[in-house]
């Protein structure tokens, strides 16, 4: 996540550069053609090119609302396991009197939320992370998943016994909130807790299977691909129209101006198709770099600093005084 004011012209120009020289080649290869070697059947009747475009424009328009909704989902779910954590802390403390059983559980939902970020971090092979301009970018930033392996984090949270039991399964996080729930089974069965105290305990896991859920339901299932492949390739036709059929349109301008420019008008083409070009280009890689808010790009959804926010404020609430630190941007991102 970007939490400073707004990306930069420059960074947001040298992100997208490939794409500058990709409409530039494009732009200037039929400029030639047409008023150097005299090919003027080349030219396209504009109408051709602005119905493409619309066309475009409602796709690209189409495809990034919906990857913001998918951003704009996993941020809601993440804020609902902050809210919820919140709780479970308070239940943990308050309705168990043994302060080592009430610390136990605490801790094995740190445990939790860190198995299940480590999930969400996990490559697809539908992200965008690998891309040459992504990878380019990770320079500047840093991701706390990439950087620490899975068993050393959760060590700090868990028994060895159940250290070794949660690596051997496949969905570490599932079997986490599977011990949570065994424990407050066997916390009601011994009459530590009364019934109403097991009920609600039971309702906050079963709040956590559904929101690791609707999290693995976004990690899980790409943005329809079909849509994706339509979207890139209508992006790519209109870039490759678009300097033909502007050729015309500039040509026609030499008979309004004089001097120098006289007869060289359409060799604006260039910087005018690069110029719009670009603006689609750009809309797609926005789109792109939104639909996958676990990814660990720098449009993410930061679930490393809220899950460090959770266990601040887990650990206050048993009177621990030696927290770890908050996270802290770099370079403005946040994951």
């Amino acid at each position: 996540m970007h939490s400073g004011k707004s990306y930069n012209l420059s960074e947001f120009l040298v992100w997208t550069r490939r794409n500058i020289y990709m409409t530039l080649v494009i732009g200037v290869v039929p400029v030639v053609l047409y008023q150097i070697l005299g090919l003027k059947w080349l030219a396209i009747p504009w109408t051709v090119v602005a119905l493409l475009g619309t066309a475009t424009a409602f796709i690209v328009g189409f495809k990034n609302t919906q990857t913001y909704n998918r951003t704009w989902e996993a941020r809601q779910i993440w804020g609902a396991i902050l809210n919820s954590s919140r709780a479970w802390g308070t239940m943990s403390r308050d309705f168990i009197n043994d302060k080592v059983l009430s610390k136990q559980l605490i801790y094995r939902h740190f445990a939790w939320l860190t198995a299940l970020r480590y999930a969400m971090r996990d490559t697809r092979v539908w992200e965008s992370t690998n891309k040459s301009y992504n990878q380019e970018y990770k320079a500047f930033y840093s991701v706390p998943e990439k950087e620490t392996p899975l068993e050393e984090e959760l060590e700090k949270y868990l028994s060895k016994e159940e250290l070794k039991y949660i690596l051997s399964t496949k969905n570490r996080a599932a079997q986490l909130l599977s011990l949570q729930s065994k424990t407050v089974k066997e916390l009601f069965d011994n009459k530590e807790i009364d019934n109403y105290r097991f009920v609600e305990m039971q309702r906050a896991i079963k709040d956590f299977f559904d929101q690791q859920g609707r999290s693995e339901r976004i990690k899980n299932f790409p943005y329809p691909r079909q849509f994706a492949t339509i979207n890139s390739f209508f992006i790519k036709l209109f870039c490759l129209l678009l300097p033909f059929g502007m050729l015309k349109e500039f040509d026609k301008l030499n008979e309004s101006v004089e001097g120098l420019m006289k007869g060289n008008m359409v060799w604006l083409v260039i910087p005018f198709s690069v110029l719009i070009s670009w603006v689609y280009t750009s809309l797609e890689q926005v789109g792109e770099s939104t639909e996958n808010p676990f990814e660990g790009s720098a449009n993410d959804v930061p679930i490393s600093q809220m899950s460090r926010t959770i266990e601040i404020d887990m650990r206050e609430m048993l009177g621990e005084t030696d927290l770890p630190p908050a996270l802290q941007p770099k370079n403005n991102i946040i994951l």
